[in-house]
């Protein structure tokens, strides 16, 4: 889904303009609609793609990857990866070198590659979240989402994620990613209240991304929604290294 800035007073926007166009991956089983906010927060004539997950409960990463690019604002474009979202930014990086011109990961989950989401978390969790998931499948009980996840949202909001949260296929999780071709600028959000993604995790895939520029947020998992003039803000001096 590609989505136009529309922000009218150009004044209110933390910059005039930015560098590239965006596209925005979002975290496991959340709909595009977490961005709006922060793509109302954007500069003015923003291009915004907003990727979809593909169909199929089976979907390979390739798919994933191929769903990203179909979503793509421009030919050339900045990657803003929310959580899981890194792994399917890092797997277009590969597959479209050309086309990226960075990738900003907030508060993702970054494997060393090549490597997968599983691989990047710390053992025994990985054992443990790859049990759960053959188990129970890849959407946790509504408990676990607002705990978690939605804890720091209002609570029509919260609501809303919890209603609409998809699961997401098994190779989203279990496949790993391949080294791309070429370096890009790379940036990282910390966020320093996330039940979900605790500090340690975070500092671990900072190190596997080896970012050239980071930035935290007093925001839990989904700064997206929680502090969305941040986020912005954020991703807008991040555009100064494109």
């Amino acid at each position: 889904m590609t989505t136009p800035n529309s922000n009218p007073d150009p004044s209110s926007s933390p910059k005039s303009t930015v560098p590239e166009p965006l596209l925005l991956l979002s975290g496991s089983g959340l709909q595009p609609w977490i961005w709006d906010d922060f793509v109302a927060e954007l500069p003015t004539n923003t291009a915004v793609g907003i990727a979809r997950r593909p169909s199929g409960k089976d979907a390979s990463l390739a798919e994933y990857v191929a769903s990203a690019l179909e979503a793509a604002p421009s030919e050339r474009f900045t990657i803003v990866a929310h959580s899981v979202g890194a792994v399917v930014a890092l797997g277009v990086a590969a597959a479209a070198p050309e086309r990226v011109s960075g990738l900003v990961a907030v508060a993702g989950v970054v494997p060393a590659l090549p490597g997968s989401f599983l691989s990047a978390m710390p053992i025994p969790n990985r054992w443990v979240l790859s049990m759960a998931m053959r188990v129970a499948g890849t959407r946790p009980p509504d408990k676990a989402i607002r705990k978690t996840l939605t804890g720091r949202l209002d609570a029509d909001v919260a609501d809303r994620i919890v209603e609409q949260f998809e699961a997401e296929s098994p190779h989203l999780f279990r496949t790993a990613v391949a080294q791309g071709s070429q370096p890009i600028p790379k940036g990282y959000v910390r966020t320093a209240e996330d039940a979900e993604m605790p500090a340690g995790l975070q500092d671990r895939f900072v190190n596997a991304l080896t970012p050239d520029w980071t930035k935290t947020l007093q925001a839990g998992h989904l700064p997206m929604l929680e502090d969305p003039a941040g986020l912005a803000a954020a991703i807008v001096d991040f555009g100064q290294l494109v």
